[in-house]
């Protein structure tokens, strides 16, 4: 029998700062209510100066290759997704690696597909593994989103929060178990939807665009929200009827934490309840790339994994981007 790709370690990292509902209502005409009512979201962890994505990867990393009872000696593939790396170059999958003090021949790069890179990056660090190319990967998820937040603008700072979420992935013999399949895709038909038009080379920095707040993050709220559920959804039925899987036989869903009302319309629209939808948007807010790996690990650790059931991880980002993918544990 040949081997498949599994989880063997999750990890996950959040800055200590809190900003809650109640104090950022002092900083935007905002209140709690208006923020619960129209997101789910309570609170929000906020990096610190000392603390960069690269920072916050690491530690994640660090907390997955223990709990997989390796060390970074192991690890000669990393794969990080972010879109608020350190510095346009090098990528901060290298400065994670000599944080972590990975091997010098480890292949590390990163992955920039919004909200959906972490499922960008678990296909294509599974991929390289089944290839015979690498022996464990390590897949991380990390984003500092408060930088890139607009702090005048209510209808995008109640949002967002920063953290980090890493797995490491490795072959396994058990019958049955691993990452069953991935569905990845993008619709570009209108990038404006959900970006920041600053800071590349089409709009370099300059005092123009600084003016004009072009380093923050712009987002049609309506329009992403309708894309959100149907990418979703759709990649969901696609990834369950090629497995030949019904809805009732996912244990647990972990969808990107954006919006509380986007995963109570899946749950209606797929029909699976609630509360097999892992939810902890309410204490992080939309940490983007580390998003679905964060949810992940808390769930791991909670129980909501048990062996032999299949998780079900959904995600929409920039791009637009969008994705799937079946685990059994």
């Amino acid at each position: 029998m040949g081997q498949s790709i599994a989880i063997l370690g999750t990890g996950s990292h959040a800055p200590a700062k809190i900003l809650s509902n109640h104090e950022l209502a002092k900083l935007v005409d905002t209140s709690d209510e208006w923020i619960t009512t129209r997101t789910g979201i309570r609170e929000r962890r906020i990096a610190g100066h000392h603390e960069p994505p690269s920072e916050l990867a690491a530690r994640a990393a660090a907390a997955a290759v223990a709990d997989a009872r390796l060390t970074p000696a192991d690890i000669d593939l990393l794969v990080l997704a972010t879109v608020t790396g350190d510095m346009p170059m090098p990528s901060t999958a290298c400065l994670v690696q000599r944080k972590l003090g990975l091997p010098d021949g480890a292949m590390c790069f990163d992955v920039n597909a919004a909200c959906s890179g972490f499922l960008y990056a678990l296909e294509v660090a599974r991929a390289l593994l089944a290839a015979g190319r690498h022996r464990h990967a390590l897949v991380v998820g990390a984003e500092k989103f408060s930088g890139f937040v607009d702090w005048q603008d209510r209808s995008t700072c109640v949002l967002f929060g920063d953290g980090a979420g890493a797995v490491v992935l490795g072959r396994t013999a058990e019958a049955g178990r691993g990452i069953l399949g991935c569905q990845l895709g993008a619709d570009a038909a209108d990038p404006a939807l959900l970006c920041i038009p600053g800071g590349g080379a089409a709009h370099p920095a300059s005092a123009h665009s600084l003016a004009h707040r072009q380093h923050f993050v712009k987002m049609k709220g309506r329009e992403v929200f309708k894309f959100a559920v149907r990418a979703m959804a759709a990649a969901a039925r696609e990834i369950l009827e090629q497995h030949q899987l019904a809805a009732d036989h996912i244990g647990c869903v972990i969808s990107h934490q954006a919006n509380r009302r986007i995963i109570e319309t899946l749950s209606a629209d797929l029909g699976i309840p609630m509360d097999r939808f892992v939810i902890n948007l309410d204490r992080y807010g939309n940490t983007s790339a580390a998003s679905i790996p964060l949810a992940l690990d808390e769930a791991r650790r909670a129980g909501r994994l048990r062996p032999g059931e299949v998780a079900l991880l959904l995600a929409f980002g920039a791009g637009l981007t969008y994705g799937s993918a079946l685990i059994r544990w």
